[in-house]
């Protein structure tokens, strides 16, 4: 799918797009891609200009919410297709996604594209051929690529969330002449599709999987064992957990996954807010 080249507005943009008009200026100033860029919008009574395309302003908006032009008016980033999928700003521009409700990368200390970078870095990842096990919105693709990956091979069950990366500026288009051909994304689910990729044929492993409850078998001895496989001796894997029911139930998820990837042929230690580990 090709990326969205329209305006993304959240309610502050639009209150200050409205704000400039009704003090008489001619043009406005800001961002109208979620901080990826400043650029000039034309202002007039009844529609104003970006990109050269005309938009109408548009309504009250809602808080936490990101909007994108369908052709028609302004619509929600967002889709329900058995569970309600939504791309939601931050304050530091780049956005996170919510799965009914449940926000999916963590943003309260700072971007997750910056959290993103500091896991990425922890594999390596230039002159490497990586795989992105759970591709989400792709920051760890984007980081991949920012450091020089030679290839990335990401995956994504959820066909909403794809939808969702080609209407974020910030997730990265495998399509792109900058990008070089070098990231390859396919919408599939890894637990099935990694039995396809040739034993030792990749050099550093991203596995970001959604929590347990969700997804079981991202988290089985079976996949890790498939990970090992395809992984080449000495690779590195870096592994998200958090650290889900903890004080709830007593839970320790690091320590569990670290103790299946040893089994599986791995050397793991706990790092951030997952499990680095190395094969043997």
């Amino acid at each position: 799918m090709p990326h969205y080249p329209g305006p993304l507005l959240t309610r502050p943009n639009a209150q200050a797009l409205a704000a400039a008009r009704e003090a008489g200026s001619t043009t406005w100033t800001g961002s109208l891609d979620l901080g990826r860029s400043q650029a000039d919008a034309v202002l007039h009574h009844d529609t104003w200009q970006w990109r050269g395309q005309h938009y109408p302003y548009p309504g009250k908006l809602r808080d936490r919410t990101i909007y994108y032009w369908d052709g028609e008016g302004f619509e929600p980033v967002s889709r329900f297709s058995g569970s309600l999928i939504k791309l939601v700003p931050t304050e530091w521009g780049a956005p996170t996604f919510e799965i009914d409700g449940i926000k999916m990368l963590p943003t309260s200390k700072e971007s997750p594209m910056d959290d993103a970078r500091r896991k990425v870095a922890l594999i390596e990842p230039r002159g490497k051929a990586v795989l992105d096990t759970c591709g989400g919105l792709g920051y760890f693709a984007a980081c991949c690529l920012e450091a020089g990956v030679a290839s990335i091979q990401s995956f994504e069950k959820n066909e909403d969330v794809l939808w969702l990366r080609t209407l974020n500026p910030w997730s990265p288009d495998p399509d792109a002449p900058a990008n070089g051909g070098r990231l390859e994304l396919s919408h599939g689910d890894v637990s099935l599709a990694i039995a396809q990729i040739a034993s030792s044929s990749v050099d550093a492993l991203l596995h970001d999987p959604p929590r347990f409850g969700i997804a079981g078998e991202l988290y089985s001895q079976a996949f890790y064992d498939q990970l090992a496989r395809v992984l080449r001796r000495g690779g590195r894997l870096f592994h998200y957990t958090g650290s889900p029911n903890k004080l709830t139930s007593g839970r320790d998820v690091p320590n569990e996954v670290a103790k299946r990837l040893e089994k599986a042929g791995f050397k793991a230690q706990l790092a951030l807010d997952g499990v680095l580990a190395s094969r043997r």
